[in-house]
């Protein structure tokens, strides 16, 4: 017989024992104890956090034989016992995702007004209603308003928004919320002194962070890892879960912050190497360019981590621009989404630190100038003369143009525009963030863009109408936006530096120009 998992085991059977939703608990707590029972409750927040659990626990409640409302729900008299191993007549789960149709909802309303069979109430719990069809959800609107006096509804839900206004407003509304990390690792720390096994502190937190406030998904990890060690340290459960280690993280925190580029895509094609998970690497990226910007904008104290750990974010964050830090949670964020485990899946990440280090027009860094610029200086003390930098040939021009600074707001306000309303794919906003303004003339505004762009606007019309509709409302005027390829554009920059080359050589051998 396959043992019974740890979240079941250890599943809350009172009010104590539910974690990190008070605001929850007191409220239903004295209800009951006041006997003012609503008829539906609509439970809703993210997955494991204690919706069906708390919803079982007041079914147990409103049934209870014990003397005293307050103490209810005892779990010792028969209802609670029965409720507990799933042997109580009146106590009804339904999952909405398999029986979301009207016939189910029509077979319940034929069979709710039966008196209840062993308990004060008939309870029915409705897991994951969000997915009833809206044909379901009509048929138990005149249900769920005038339910018979022993019938209480509790629907539990993971998308709220999908719920129809008109079931909503004739439920008592709960909103659970994800749990804190400290209260994850306390449930989790005393889970393990129940079952007497042994796991690092480190590894507790490591594996609260992973399950996003989710206790359920908490508690199933540690069953993961304790399934082949009675004692499991932070390195057993970094391997375990695919994570890359502390050190590496903020490894390339460090390099991303100085634009190294080389050394960032080392480091993680390195973790990658080790067993590193190249989703988690991502959203470990995340959370830490996250911690980072909170710390750099002196919200330090909601920056969940240990002293020593804040400590190295402090010095790293005044390392990174606030805009930078946007752009490295951006990039990471995209790639997260983007890995599906393909043959190259850690190119999202290199893509997204190529984003994070290399301007527009830029080649990336390259390590080894700056290694023996370092090695120079600590040997001789005195920082070796930099080499000018070459003079970068500006896109040809022949009228002159204006770039103020209300343009490129303009543009900004344009692209965000698009983009709330779904005209514009997080990608394709990029590109065109990261394009070149080369001035306003008259009413045209000029831009150099990537040839990806330059495509998608000739196969698609519409985008460069849209595109010009949302610049001139940001701009307050009719405009019109002139696209140009970055790559054209030098090539005409060659073209006009040899033909200057070409008169020049004609003046100095007697020639004039004519006009």
């Amino acid at each position: 017989m396959p043992a019974q998992a740890l979240y079941r085991k250890w599943r809350p059977q009172l009010w104590d024992e539910v974690v990190g939703q008070d605001h929850v608990v007191q409220t239903l707590r004295n209800a009951i104890a006041l006997d003012r029972i609503a008829h539906a409750y609509l439970f809703s927040g993210p997955r494991g956090c204690g919706k069906t659990t708390s919803a079982r626990l007041v079914a147990k409640a409103l049934n209870c034989l014990h003397q005293d409302p307050k103490q209810r729900p005892c779990n010792t008299c028969e209802h609670c016992v029965a409720v507990n191993e799933g042997r109580f007549l009146d106590l009804i789960e339904i999952d909405g995702a398999s029986n979301n149709s009207v016939e189910n909802v029509r077979e319940l309303r034929d069979k709710i007004s039966f008196a209840p069979s062993q308990g004060r109430y008939k309870i029915y719990i409705i897991d994951e209603v969000h997915m009833l069809s809206m044909g379901a959800f009509n048929a138990l609107l005149k249900t769920l308003e005038e339910p018979p006096a022993h019938a209480v509804f509790i629907l539990a839900t993971t998308e709220n928004y999908k719920i129809p206004a008109t079931v909503a407003s004739r439920c008592q509304r709960f909103e659970f919320r994800r749990i804190p990390v400290n209260e994850i690792v306390a449930r989790l720390q005393t889970l393990c002194e129940q079952e007497n096994v042994q796991v690092e502190k480190g590894a507790l937190e490591l594996v609260a962070r992973q399950a996003t406030g989710a206790l359920r998904d908490a508690i199933s990890l540690l069953d993961q890892l304790v399934s082949a060690e009675d004692s499991v340290t932070l390195a057993q459960a970094q391997a375990l879960l695919g994570t890359a280690v502390g050190q590496t993280v903020q490894a390339l925190s460090a390099a991303l912050a100085a634009n190294d580029t080389t050394a960032a895509l080392n480091l993680i094609n390195q973790a990658i190497d080790a067993g590193a998970d190249p989703r988690q690497l991502a959203r470990q990226m995340v959370d830490y360019a996250r911690a980072l910007m909170l710390v750099r904008l002196g919200n330090a104290a909601l920056v969940d981590a240990t002293a020593e750990t804040r400590a190295i974010m402090a010095q790293q964050a005044g390392q990174w621009q606030p805009a930078q830090l946007l752009r490295a949670i951006r990039a990471f964020n995209t790639a997260a989404n983007e890995i599906k485990g393909g043959w190259q899946p850690q190119l999202p990440l290199e893509l997204a630190v190529v984003e994070i280090t290399v301007s527009p027009g830029e080649e990336p860094a390259v390590t080894q100038r700056s290694s023996l610029l370092a090695r120079e200086t600590a040997s001789t003390g005195v920082r070796p003369a930099s080499t000018p930098p070459a003079p970068v040939a500006q896109p040809h021009s022949p009228v002159q143009r204006s770039t103020s600074p209300s343009v490129s707001s303009a543009w900004a306000a344009a692209l965000e525009h698009l983009a709330q309303r779904n005209k514009l794919t997080r990608m394709t906003k990029s590109e065109l963030e990261r394009s070149t303004l080369n001035g306003l003339e008259g009413a045209v505004l000029h831009v150099f863009t990537s040839a990806n762009i330059i495509k998608r606007l000739k196969e698609r019309p519409e985008f460069q109408t849209a595109i010009n509709d949302a610049f001139s409302e940001a701009m307050g005027a009719p405009h019109t936006i002139k696209f140009q390829s970055v790559e054209s554009a030098r090539k005409l920059d060659t073209k006009t530096e040899t033909n200057s080359d070409l008169i020049a050589t004609g003046l100095d051998l007697g020639g004039e120009i004519v006009e």
